[in-house]
């Protein structure tokens, strides 16, 4: 079974929801990323998205877009990402989902990029710019080997696109919570809860909710309704304060389990 069905029925049975966090992929090193995703997993977290740095990602706000640029600069690619799935996969089975725009898919290759997400030890990927009409090539290649696709609901949607978008997505649904791009908000939208019932009329499948999640009561607020919780660019924030600090880590650690309200705070 596919780590993040696996993931869900663990905590569907224990009566939780799931805390996801998404990382850049080599922000602000590999190594440091591969840190991160072990230090969160020890804090709690369910499921790490793993960015993709592209150099126009227009779902990303201010915080993620820097740190996209700075891993750029850094020759973050798809070959050493998957380097870094498989170092990982050697300490860790949490479950790994690739976040990433549709351009370096493509020209990567869809079947070469498939099988290498595959062989490293991906459980997903979510394509923020890929309507899934619009490739159905690829979601069929990712089904057939076990490969998660991962697709957007947002407040806008209509009845008939719930309907197709929870036919057609596996994993999760990702809902986002606002319209425009990701970043910390204050308060979450007044409307979310009727969002979220009116989809949970159309489908069974996990139902995650992200972007504009940055605070513990936010995380209250979605774990009521919902059946995960996504943190970005708060996290994002918080290793971007600390850059150059030997407690980096640690720091964006307990960061993360602040936010997570299912349990007591570690030492």
């Amino acid at each position: 079974m596919n780590r993040i069905d696996q993931k869900f029925r663990e905590l569907k049975a224990k009566g939780q929801k799931a805390l996801i966090v998404y990382l850049t992929c080599g922000f602000p090193e590999l190594s440091i990323t591969e840190k991160l995703v072990l230090e969160l997993e020890g804090r709690g977290v369910d499921i790490i998205e793993l960015g993709i740095p592209f150099s126009d990602p227009l779902a990303d706000g201010p915080i993620i877009q820097a740190a996209s640029e700075d891993a750029l600069k850094k020759k973050v690619n798809l070959p050493a990402i998957f380097s870094l799935v498989k170092s990982l996969r050697k300490k860790t089975q949490i479950p790994l989902c690739l976040m990433g725009y549709y351009n370096p898919i493509f020209s990567y290759g869809q079947v070469r990029f498939v099988s290498e997400a595959v062989q490293a030890g991906a459980d997903g990927i979510i394509i923020p710019d890929l309507p899934p009409e619009e490739d159905s090539w690829l979601l069929s290649l990712a089904g057939k080997q076990g490969l998660k696709t991962i697709f957007f609901l947002s407040p806008t949607s209509s009845p008939e696109r719930i309907k197709y978008i929870s036919k057609v997505s596996s994993g999760f649904i990702y809902y986002v919570s606002l319209t425009g791009v990701t970043g910390a908000r204050e308060n979450l939208s007044a409307d979310l809860r009727q969002n979220i019932l009116k989809i949970k009329k159309y489908t069974q499948k996990p139902l995650c909710v992200g972007f504009g999640i940055s605070q513990a009561r936010h995380i209250a607020q979605v774990f009521k309704i919902a059946d995960g919780a996504i943190v970005g660019s708060a996290v994002i924030r918080v290793i971007r304060d600390n850059l150059g600090k030997k407690d980096l880590v640690k720091k964006v650690g307990r960061f993360v389990e602040g936010l997570d309200v299912r349990k007591e705070r570690i030492s």
